[in-house]
């Protein structure tokens, strides 16, 4: 018996010294990234308080050259400090920090590696998530989806956290920035986080703005044509101030 607890307990040293040095190996964040996961955590609490996330459902990330900051695994975002900050490679290899990565990792860097977004923000916002239940495609309620690159597709239902997901995601995010996940949420990326944020919240409100039209006894809401939706495509591609 002592035996048997002696070689418990050098198993638990070397298991205790492997987990060490695999900490040891992750580097300490540089100044851009420092301020990135300043961005990231105050991204997250709004996601809180503008009622696109209950607790800790839904996740935001941000990329850095080759590493993705990306929000941890079940913690409150209003206990993140600037110690917690939390990054992976583009394969998922954790660099940055010790607590666990959120489970929905898979789905942003899949598009990270798809895609030329810099941020990504997913969430469970009540409206788009009832709206991915009910149909396969937003229908064309406002010409604002054309800010999403089109028609807002319904990504098939796969498990949460899972390469299915994922791969259901990239599909309905062909060249679109924004798409509805079917059961679960949205998801949305941009250049940086506030654009991805702005297109997160945009879908929610189209989202809203579709249930409420179509709640009303006896009529049914007027949806944008193809062409008309294409019209305001051209014309946002000159919107905002130049210079």
């Amino acid at each position: 018996m002592a035996e048997q607890r002696g070689g418990e307990r050098d198993t638990g040293d070397a298991r205790e010294s492997e987990r060490g040095a695999g900490e040891a190996r992750r580097r300490s964040a540089c100044p851009e990234e420092a301020r990135a996961w300043e961005d990231l955590v105050t991204t997250a609490r709004r996601t809180v308080s503008d009622g696109l996330v209950v607790g800790t459902s839904g996740n935001v990330s941000v990329r850095v050259g080759g590493t993705v900051l990306v929000t941890p695994s079940g913690v409150p975002y209003d206990r993140l400090t600037p110690d917690d900050v939390t990054g992976v490679d583009l394969d998922g290899r954790q660099v940055l920090g010790s607590l666990v990565p959120t489970s929905e990792l898979p789905m942003h860097l899949a598009v990270y590696r798809t895609t030329g977004a810099l941020a990504v923000v997913h969430t469970h916002a009540v409206h788009a998530t009832a709206v991915s239940t009910l149909v396969s495609e937003l229908p064309l309620i406002h010409y604002m989806a054309a800010a999403l690159g089109g028609p807002v597709r319904v990504a098939p239902y796969a498990t949460y956290g899972t390469d299915e997901l994922a791969e259901n995601m990239l599909r309905a995010l062909a060249d679109r920035s924004g798409c509805l996940l079917r059961n679960h949420g949205t998801i949305a990326h941009g250049a940086t986080l506030a654009q991805a944020y702005d297109r997160t919240a945009q879908l929610e409100w189209m989202c809203r703005l579709w249930l409420t039209a179509s709640s009303v006894p006896g009529l049914t809401p007027s949806l944008l044509s193809r062409e008309q939706l294409t019209e305001v495509e051209e014309r946002l591609r000159g919107y905002g101030q130049r210079g």
